[in-house]
């Protein structure tokens, strides 16, 4: 037995997630992974670069203080995330902004009196602007090299290396030659090389930590929305404000117009309205009554309301979508594996490049200045920045790209998957339809939608729920129903001036989707229906247009099944179970095919599970959303089409990427060997390379318009 199954099957693991500002590519992020998996009583262990966040999934005796020293061996530095909860970076952005700015004056002054050496100064004139370069460019690079040097020696103290290592071996070794030349009166010094690439190496690194941190701006507005505090309402019916970290499920909280909700929870009294939209993606304002489930983050519209709540702090939906926004930035895809394995070989492979330069110049006789300058050129040259960011900076944007319009990848190698389906299998209701009883109320007057909001309001039978939320939609005001039962399997009955009214099942008929309101010995039959959702019909066909047909397999009756089936044009199996839905899958895949699975139900997990990739609605099941790869929200279905789009587009830029890597250092590492780079160029290129991968990365925004 391996050591996680051995731990797995001791003890149920915990997952721990701790911030990583030490992590700097993707050689870190397969050191971490690599190393923490071998500590014992440690399973698994998964690393963001995009939040610089370790996910650790152990067992319970370990507590975060161990977690942390077993990071500090590797030499990553860590805390929780409680202290960091988004990855902040804003002590490290300053830090990198100030010495890109010192390294930029340095750079201008030390180019100046450059400028008159290639001029032709010689002689005293020669050496005092050596000199004076020089008194620019020792504390200079003592300063902006600072983030460099300090990562470099991190790792070193721990017997390990990362890309930090070679960059300041080679800004080292030109100043120091730069220093010789100058104190020895020799007629070539570096120093405005040495400078100029500090100054292009912080600005490709001060580039990529404002992207990381556009990236998570998405996750922190929206923890941003929900409130940060509530009025709990006391037993005795007095008020107090409590922070929305310390409010506890069953507290009973009034919000109030305008306010947004702290927690998620329950409607027990008031009607009113939500802007709802960074959940349901949807702009028109939301009914709600009471019984009604409401979420962190949404804004009251309209009248007061009494909560209680139910979910808090980290449990809250919000809280739930902005960590799995957080997790998505990164995956274990084969791209990634890919660059990992690269990232990992990058230091002791140009470390030996770069000796072998060296020996092999100084045995052509070429003489120890140019062999050296000729070693540091393929140290900088070399660096794997644009292969660490390949795959990333394509995942980060594509992500982002796709919660905007309304649908959330929960695992970024899910992205890898969705671009390989070649067919679609949907179910009915709930993912082509909206899974919710809509009521007609047209043959209803005025008084008598007030009486049956006011019974439907009171229960969380689904057709009440639906016909509630129907009245809501068209402004409906309850009327004063009172002493209001509900018996189940019968109805809801109340009294309405001195009228006996109710809310039942319908005589001489079995249809589910109908109930009769009676008010007195008056019946009026209130019909419902699961509406399709507005863009199934463009949906499909997009679906088709990326050369995935779609057909319906659903575990509803065969009847309804065929009819919607019908009117899609699309073959279909109903009254499917999940063993059956399993068994068509599985005979995909062995005529080699690889299906995308949509579904919502608690009945459609084990398939969504068991497909090459995988949806669900925001109104899936728990069980559903968490065997999906990605959810969607909101009515549209279309989010599902365009995220195989986006897929295959990702798929392509990270190729293009991947491709312009390699060609990048076929090229430059040759052209450094035979000495044709100066270290000023290798700088250049190098940090041409990192912008190139993430500009081509960047025009993923254009394949999710419309």
């Amino acid at each position: 037995m391996n050591a996680p199954a051995a731990i797995e099957a001791e003890h149920p693991l915990a997952t721990t997630r701790l911030t990583v500002p030490g992590m700097k590519c993707a050689g870190c992020i397969g050191k971490i992974e690599r190393e923490l998996a071998k500590v014992p009583g440690i399973a698994s262990a998964r690393a963001n670069l995009t939040a610089k966040r370790v996910a650790i999934t152990h067992d319970p005796a370990l507590d975060e203080g161990a977690l942390a020293a077993a990071l500090l061996a590797l030499g990553f530095e860590s805390q929780p995330v409680a202290d960091n909860p988004l990855g902040d970076e804003s002590k490290e952005r300053k830090r990198l902004n100030r010495a890109l700015g010192v390294a930029g004056f340095g750079m201008m002054n030390i180019m100046l009196l450059s400028v008159s050496v290639w001029s032709g100064a010689d002689g005293a004139t020669r050496g005092l602007f050596h000199w004076l370069s020089a008194l620019i460019a020792l504390p200079v690079i003592a300063y902006a090299g600072r983030p460099f040097f300090d990562s470099a020696w991190m790792a070193l103290s721990h017997k390990r290396t990362n890309m930090d290592v070679p960059i300041s071996i080679g800004v080292i070794l030109a100043t120091c030659m730069s220093l010789y030349e100058t104190v020895t009166g020799g007629e070539h010094a570096f120093f405005d090389s040495a400078v100029m690439l500090l100054f292009f190496l912080l600005a490709g690194r001060a580039l990529d930590a404002e992207m990381r941190t556009r990236t998570r701006a998405g996750i922190g507005a929206l923890l941003g929305r929900m409130g940060k505090s509530a009025s709990v309402i006391a037993p005795d019916g007095t008020t107090r404000r409590v922070a929305a970290k310390d409010l506890e499920p069953g507290m009973l909280v009034l919000v109030a117009a305008g306010e947004a909700l702290a927690a998620d929870g329950e409607v027990v009294e008031g009607v009113s309205a939500l802007d709802n939209a960074m959940l349901t993606g949807e702009s028109a304002p939301e009914p709600v009554g009471s019984g009604a489930a409401v979420h962190a983050g949404a804004i009251n519209l309209g009248s007061p309301l009494r909560v209680r709540l139910t979910h808090v702090a980290e449990d809250t939906a919000l809280a739930e979508i902005a960590r799995a926004m957080d997790e998505a930035g990164q995956s274990r895809s084969h791209y990634v594996r890919i660059a990992d394995r690269a990232s990992r070989l990058y230091a002791p492979v140009v470390h030996s490049l770069a000796a072998l330069a060296f020996a092999g110049w100084m045995i052509a006789g070429a003489g120890w200045h140019t062999s050296l300058t000729i070693a540091i050129a393929v140290l900088i040259i070399t660096c794997p920045c644009a292969m660490g960011l390949a795959v990333p900076a394509a995942q980060v944007v594509a992500s982002g790209v796709l919660m905007r319009r309304g649908l959330l990848v929960k695992d970024g190698s899910a992205l890898e998957r969705l671009a390989e389906c070649d067919v679609a299998l949907l179910d009915k209701t709930g993912t082509l339809t909206l899974g919710e009883p809509r009521a007609d109320l047209a043959g209803l007057g005025a008084e008598e939608r007030s009486i049956a909001l006011a019974l439907a309001q009171t229960s969380r039978h689904p057709l009440s729920r639906g016909l509630a939320a129907a009245a809501l939609r068209e402004g409906v005001v309850p009327a004063v129903v009172v002493d209001i039962r509900e018996q189940s399997g019968t109805g809801l009955t109340g009294r309405w001036n001195g009228l006996s009214v109710a809310l039942e099942r319908p005589e001489g008929t079995s249809d589910a989707l109908a109930t009769t309101l009676r008010i007195g010995e008056t019946r009026h039959t209130i019909a419902f229906a699961d509406p399709l959702r507005p863009d199934a019909v463009q949906a499909l066909a997009a679906l088709a247009a990326e050369g995935l047909p779609a057909s319906i397999l659903s575990g509803d009756r065969a009847a309804p099944v065929a009819a919607m089936a019908a009117r899609l044009g699309l073959p279909a199996q109903g009254e499917a179970s999940p063993q059956a839905k399993l068994a068509v899958l599985e005979a995909l895949k062995a005529q080699g095919r690889r299906p995308l699975m949509v579904g919502d139900g608690l009945n459609d997990g084990p398939a969504l599970a068991a497909a090459h990739a995988s949806i669900a609605p925001g109104t899936a099941s728990d069980a559903s959303q968490q065997a999906a790869d990605a959810v969607f929200i909101g009515e549209a279905l279309m989010p599902v089409a365009l995220a195989v789009r986006v897929a295959k587009a990702t798929m392509r830029i990270v190729r293009q990427n991947f491709g312009f890597s390699i060609v990048y250092n076929f090229l430059a590492v040759p052209l450094a060997l035979m000495g044709l780079v100066t270290p000023l160029v290798a700088a250049i290129a190098m940090s041409v390379s990192s912008l190139v991968v993430v500009a081509n990365s960047l025009r993923l925004a254009r394949s999710a318009r419309p």
